[in-house]
């Protein structure tokens, strides 16, 4: 892994600037709190720099297993220009959503070695995204008994815990892809009605004039 570093310090300025340019332009009445990675919490991940958002408005970046939230982190690591191997050392987090969903795939992988050592048989696990296949693949390292590989292709990617010497089992036929959504969904654009316009005057949501959004920087 590089060792270009990742903190409060090195970078906190950079990913302070650029999210709240992005959560002005998306009009989210949202928070943060930029944390180096001792500080945060017992990550499984070990990341160097955490980021924790709070506020009212909170759920739209949590929605659909905090699919925007990740898309966040996403982009901050391009504006870094964090190489692949760095992205670990970044998270976004809120409410301890991606600390407590580390440590439940780091139980689920010990609960499946455990198995699959009683069983000889190999177990797949779900499709899941690259950064939550790595955490198994960490999680399994000292399993000098079992192996884990990665599987599948596009969104099919899944891990594999085999017993050690095993052969790797064919690749399971791809799922069929669902039917498109109809643009908008039930109930049309959510952002419309008065979420619009000029919001510093007596109207609710957080005013344009109060200044950085940011919490305590320690």
């Amino acid at each position: 892994m590089s060792n270009r570093n990742y903190t409060v310090e090195t970078v906190g300025d950079d990913v302070a600037d650029f999210l709240d340019a992005v959560l002005d332009a998306a009009d989210f009445d949202v928070e943060y709190e930029i944390l180096d990675g001792h500080e945060a919490g017992n990550y499984f991940e070990k990341p160097t720099l955490v980021v924790k958002f709070s506020g009212p408005d909170l759920e739209f970046l949590m929605n659909n297993k905090g699919e925007s939230l990740l898309a966040l982190e996403q982009l901050t690591q391009e504006v870094l220009k964090m190489a692949p191997d760095e992205h670990a050392l970044l998270c976004f987090d809120a409410n301890d959503y991606r600390l407590l969903r580390q440590e439940e795939l780091r139980l689920s992988a010990l609960t499946v070695a455990e198995r699959v050592r009683e069983s000889k048989v190999p177990y797949r696990f779900n499709p899941m995204s690259s950064r939550e296949r790595r955490l198994i693949h960490l999680a399994m390292r000292d399993q000098t008994d079992l192996r884990s590989e990665s599987a599948g292709v596009g969104p099919g990617r899944h891990v594999v815990i085999y017993p050690a010497g095993m052969a790797s089992l064919p690749d399971p036929p791809p799922m069929a892809a669902l039917p498109p959504r109809r643009p908008g969904g039930p109930g049309g654009d959510r952002r419309g009605g008065d979420r619009g316009g000029d919001r510093r005057g007596g109207g609710g949501g957080r005013d344009r004039d109060r200044g950085p959004r940011r919490g305590p920087r320690r």
